[in-house]
């Protein structure tokens, strides 16, 4: 009997976590014929949404709440998708084959998809529980932050990665005093090379960011009654006047609820390339999953970006249907900060030589990551068309020459029919 088969119009598929990855899945197995029951859990109240926006055009105002949704209802009513929003589960009882929810009756289920994603990661120092200390993570977050970006405050912003400086770019449009604290060398460290990190600092400092680098934070003082942070103090002895700390230093994947059912969990939960589980009834998918062997980068590894979740939303809902897996693709990613659009492509941990191709003065440039000759990653800054030649250079693993690639008399169309793979 195949999969397919042996889910017929008596089962229930579950979905918990009603982000991106959750809302595809949904839709995309009634798309293949799922004839069961659909539902799909979400702790917040809202319909599914996109989150890279958040710390972008939704915090600036530039958008509202309804922008942010990904599919409309109708989709969801079309598809027969039952949306349980505003509802936690608890517990997965992997042996009886039902998930537990908190102030709701049991549900059956036939297959499982866990979509439950990642939270922002806490600053665990004294003073952390200060009332003006703020994450950037979800819809509520962002209206809690909105309201406190007034011209002349000062913000203080705990981490020089994406989020850390997309916020840093829309509070100085809205005149507030901006310092960035890093406690890595330079900003972008983890993500991207020193070339990189160093255009990205002197363009914020250009703007009136502060940024100090190599810099640790020892804990928060208070304002005299005790309930908001007056200063940001540094494990160097350093105190930075804030009115408000943006807190962004990672993500955490939520994985309680399948370490409590037992499913094999490091670092995420541990999935194949058809996003499985270590219970072949359970599939991962997104931010909360770690695949054992990425089929493209031939090691574990979890990735955050939406692509990755979108694919392996598709990965999932082909695999439940007993259909065949597309294999996975380079991850990439995107970052808005001011007029700059960073577009990345592949991972660039590891590589030997970074070649720039453009000037980095007229913030129009791509820098490609070789090592041992091949293009393993590539970020471009306001370079959409090359980005899209370079998914593919990175995607089909080409060699080219380093001069080559930084000629820009030689189309990157030429390079691609000329390079080798």
């Amino acid at each position: 009997m195949t999969a397919e088969a042996a889910l017929g119009a008596a089962s229930t598929m579950a979905i918990i976590g009603a982000g991106q990855a959750g809302a595809e899945v949904a839709t995309l197995l009634r798309q293949s014929r799922f004839e069961g029951r659909i539902l799909l859990f979400g702790d917040e109240p809202y319909l599914p949404y996109q989150r890279p926006p958040l710390s972008k055009a939704y915090l600036s105002g530039e958008i509202g709440a309804d922008a942010l949704i990904y599919k409309a209802a109708v989709a969801y009513e079309k598809a027969d998708v039952e949306l349980r929003l505003g509802q936690r589960v608890s517990e997965i009882d992997r042996a009886a084959k039902r998930i537990l929810l908190d102030g709701g009756e049991p549900v059956a289920y036939d297959r499982l998809v866990l979509a439950t994603g990642g939270r922002a990661r806490q600053l665990a120092v004294p003073g952390a529980e200060l009332r003006n200390i703020f994450y950037l993570r979800n819809i509520a977050d962002v209206q809690a932050l909105q309201p406190e970006l007034l011209s002349g405050r000062r913000l203080v912003i705990i981490g020089a990665g994406y989020v850390g400086l997309e916020v840093a770019a829309v509070a100085i449009k809205r005149r507030l005093a901006v310092t960035v604290l890093e406690a890595m060398p330079r900003v972008l460290a983890r993500v991207t090379a020193p070339e990189l990190s160093a255009f990205y600092e002197r363009f914020h400092r250009e703007a009136g960011v502060e940024i100090r680098t190599g810099v640790s934070v020892a804990g928060f003082a208070p304002t005299q009654d005790g309930a908001r942070v007056s200063e940001v103090l540094s494990g160097e002895g350093d105190a930075i006047a804030a009115d408000l700390v943006l807190v962004g230093i990672g993500l955490v994947a939520n994985t309680e609820l399948a370490e409590r059912a037992g499913l094999v969990v490091d670092g995420g939960i541990v999935v194949d390339d058809q996003s499985r589980t270590s219970d072949p009834e359970i599939y991962a998918i997104g931010d909360c999953a770690i695949h054992a062997n990425h089929g493209f980068l031939r090691r574990k590894i979890r990735v955050e970006s939406v692509p990755n979740a979108l694919e392996q939303a598709r990965a999932a809902a082909a695999s439940i249907m007993g259909k065949p897996c597309a294999p996975a693709a380079a991850p990439w990613f995107w970052s808005d900060q001011y007029d700059l659009k960073l577009q990345m492509v592949g991972l660039s941990d590891g590589y030997e030589k970074v070649v720039i191709r453009g000037a980095q003065e007229s913030a129009s440039f791509i820098a490609f990551y070789l090592k041992d000759g091949t293009i393993i990653a590539a970020d471009a800054v306001n370079r959409p068309g090359d980005f899209m030649a370079a998914k593919r250079l990175v995607g089909e693993r080409m060699s080219i020459a380093a001069e080559s690639l930084a000629d820009e008399n030689i189309s990157l169309k030429t390079l691609m029919a000329t390079g080798a793979r």
